[in-house]
C-alpha cells in the first residue's frame, strides 16, 4: 500500500536501530495496538514473526503458572520454532512430541446449527478436561490452552459465541491461562470484530499476532498484562535485535492507519457476505459442496461425498486448478477437504465475482465421484 511504503521509506531515511534504544514510534504504535484489545491487555513485546510470538507466549504461560503442560487441537498450526512446531499434530520432529503436550479433537466442521454447536462445546470441554487430568497425572500441570479462536487451520467451523466458555473455565480452574493466536483472523479480517477472540466471546490472558500487522513487513507481537510480562522477564529475560525496530513499527502503524481510514473491516464484512452468498449459489449446483462457511474475508467450502465422506483429493485438485488459473486458495481442516479463501483486505465485490466465476468453471472441469 502506498501509505505503508511511504512510512517505511521515511523512517528508513531517519533512523533504524534495535529496541535497546527507545523510539517514540515504537511507543506510539504499541499504545495504539493495546487500545484495540480488552482492558486486561497492558503491555507488548514486539518480534518479527508469529512463530516467535507463540514461542514467547508459551514461555509466558510457563513463567506465570510454574507449569509446563500445553493443550492444543489436533489440527492446529502455531509456527515453526522448536517449541511450537511440535504442537502441529502429525508434523513431529525426530524424537516425537514432548510429553507436556496434549491434543484435543478439533470442533466438528459440519456442526453449524445451534443444537449441534452446544453439543460440540460440551464435547470440546470434556476433551479439555481429560487433557488436564492427563497433564496433572504426568506431573506437568497445565500452563496454557493455546488456540486460534477462529479455529482457522481446523477448518474454521461455525461456532456459537461462548463456545469456549466451559473449556476455558476448566483450564483456569487448573491454574492455566489462555493464549489466543490471532495471526490469521486478527486485524478486522472477520468483519464482525477486530479480533477472533471477540467473535467467539473469549477474554484471553495472552494474544499473539503476526502476518497482517505491517502489510507484508516482518512484524509480530505478543500482548498481555503487566503482571505476566513481569513474570516472563523475571524467569527468562528477552531481547530481539530486529523486533520492534523503528522501520517495522512505522510499517505497522501505517497499516493500522489504512485499516481504519479505508474502513477495511467494514469492507471485509460487506464483501465477505457477498462472496459467501455466491458460494451458497454454487452449492446449489454442486452437491459435493457440503457446507459453506466463514466470516468476513476468511471463508470457504467443505467438500464431501455421500455419507459426509471427505473429498480430500478432490479439494486438492480444485486448489491446484485454481492456481493454474491464477487464483490462489488452499485446503485445510482435519481431513484437508475444506477450501480456504483468505483474500487481501482490499478484496472487492468484482474480485469476488472473478473468484466465483473461475471456481465454477474449475468445478465443472474437475471430475468428482459423488
Amino acid at each position: 500500500h502506498p501509505h505503508v511504503v511511504e512510512a517505511i521509506t521515511k523512517q528508513a531515511k531517519l533512523l533504524n536501530t534495535h529496541t535497546r534504544y527507545l523510539h517514540e514510534g515504537i511507543l506510539d504504535y504499541v499504545e495504539r495496538l493495546i487500545y484495540k484489545h480488552h482492558e486486561g491487555i497492558e503491555s507488548a513485546i514486539m518480534v518479527c514473526s508469529g512463530s516467535e510470538a507463540n514461542d514467547i507466549a508459551l514461555r509466558m504461560a510457563e513463567a506465570q503458572t510454574g507449569k509446563k503442560g500445553i493443550i492444543v487441537t489436533d489440527s492446529t498450526y502455531h509456527g515453526n520454532t522448536s517449541a511450537v512446531s511440535q504442537l502441529s499434530y502429525g508434523r513431529n520432529a525426530i524424537g516425537g512430541v514432548g510429553d507436556h503436550i496434549r491434543y484435543v479433537r478439533t470442533p466438528n466442521s459440519l456442526s453449524d446449527n445451534k443444537e449441534n454447536s452446544v453439543s460440540e462445546a460440551e464435547r470440546f470441554a470434556q476433551n479439555v478436561k481429560l487433557a488436564i487430568g492427563s497433564l496433572e497425572e504426568s506431573g506437568h500441570g497445565v500452563s496454557a490452552l493455546l488456540i486460534c479462536p477462529y479455529f482457522a487451520n481446523e477448518g474454521f467451523p461455525t461456532l456459537e459465541y461462548g463456545f469456549l466458555d466451559k473449556a476455558v473455565k476448566q483450564v483456569r480452574s487448573a491454574g492455566g491461562i489462555v493464549i489466543a493466536d490471532e495471526v490469521q483472523p486478527g486485524f478486522g479480517r472477520l468483519g464482525t470484530n477486530w479480533w477472533g477472540y471477540q467473535k467467539i466471546g473469549l477474554i484471553p490472558e495472552v494474544v499473539t499476532m503476526g502476518k497482517p500487522m505491517a502489510n507484508g513487513h516482518p512484524v509480530a507481537s505478543v500482548v498481555t498484562s503487566a503482571e505476566i510480562i513481569k513474570s516472563f522477564r523475571q524467569a527468562f529475560g528477552y531481547f530481539n535485535t530486529f523486533g520492534g525496530n523503528p522501520v517495522s513499527c512505522a510499517a505497522a502503524a501505517a497499516t493500522l492507519d489504512v485499516i481504519e481510514k479505508d474502513k477495511l473491516t467494514e469492507n471485509a464484512l460487506s464483501v465477505g457476505d457477498y462472496a459467501l452468498n455466491g458460494l451458497r449459489e454454487l452449492k446449489k449446483e454442486f452437491p459435493q459442496i457440503k457446507q459453506v462457511r466463514g466470516s468476513g474475508l476468511f471463508f470457504g467450502a467443505e467438500m464431501c461425498g455421500k455419507d459426509n465422506i471427505p473429498l480430500t483429493q478432490y479439494a486438492e485438485k480444485i486448489a491446484e486448478k485454481m492456481r493454474e488459473k491464477r487464483v490462489l486458495l488452499s485446503v485445510l481442516g482435519p481431513n484437508r477437504n475444506t477450501l480456504k479463501i483468505r483474500p487481501p483486505m482490499v478484496f472487492s465485490k468484482s474480485n469476488a465475482d472473478h473468484l466465483l466465476d473461475i471456481l465454477r468453471s474449475v468445478m465443472k472441469e474437475v471430475e468428482c465421484e459423488f
